[in-house]
């Protein structure tokens, strides 16, 4: 029996990754496989190796115990930067574990152990594609603001929240209640933007709430 990890993400707060973790803790079952823990987080895929701390505590986690698959859902979940991507498929290679692909069946080793030469150039295309998605969402969103900006300036329309406007506290608990948690054990701002990704000036705000 193989024993895995999974790796999951979503980019932002809005988001769950419990679907990915229910969708692969069901397709290791039927493979037959062992899940020896399960690596998840709320983070960007467009930044760096050492900004993500659930890739960071994946790959601790593999050079010191016996695992022979990361498992991921689909390759953008590995992140949407290639090269960043490709340094933590060449860590895992390097120590002798496979990246496993859901959604296209893709493993980055052979049966021998071995580097499966076919299926690292169809990561590597797929990483291009994943990166060239996340700029074009990027230059939609930009072209967006730019011309609600321009038709807001236009008709004199005020731009922004109410001056008036706050977030309840019960709405700052509702979204942040993960980070609200570390806060309150005393963890560092600093520390509990690298778990969470959310601001240091939004983590001041919560301080409020511990």
């Amino acid at each position: 029996m193989a024993n895995v990890v999974l790796l999951c993400r979503v980019s932002t707060n809005r988001q769950d990754y419990h679907r990915q973790v229910a969708e692969l803790t069901q397709f290791c079952a039927q493979s037959g496989w062992n899940i020896c823990k399960v690596f998840a987080n709320k983070v960007s895929g467009a930044k760096d190796i050492e900004e993500r701390p659930e890739i960071q505590e994946l790959i601790e986690y593999v050079k010191g115990n016996k695992v022979d698959k990361v498992v991921c859902l689909e390759i953008s979940r590995l992140g949407r930067n290639t090269l960043e991507a490709l340094k933590v498929i060449r860590l895992l290679t390097d120590n002798g574990i496979a990246l496993y692909v859901k959604n296209y069946n893709l493993c980055t080793l052979n049966e021998d152990g071995k580097p499966n030469a076919v299926a690292s150039l169809i990561c590597t295309i797929l990483l291009e594609i994943a990166q060239m998605e996340r700029l074009t969402i990027a230059e939609r969103m930009a072209s967006g603001r730019k011309q609600y900006i321009e038709r807001c300036r236009a008709e004199g329309i005020k731009m922004g929240r109410p001056s008036t406007y706050r977030k309840s506290e019960d709405k700052y608990k509702a979204q942040y209640g993960k980070e609200i948690s570390l806060l309150r054990k005393g963890i560092s701002l600093r520390n509990v933007y690298s778990l969470t990704g959310t601001s240091i000036n939004t983590l001041r705000r919560l301080n409020a709430f511990v």
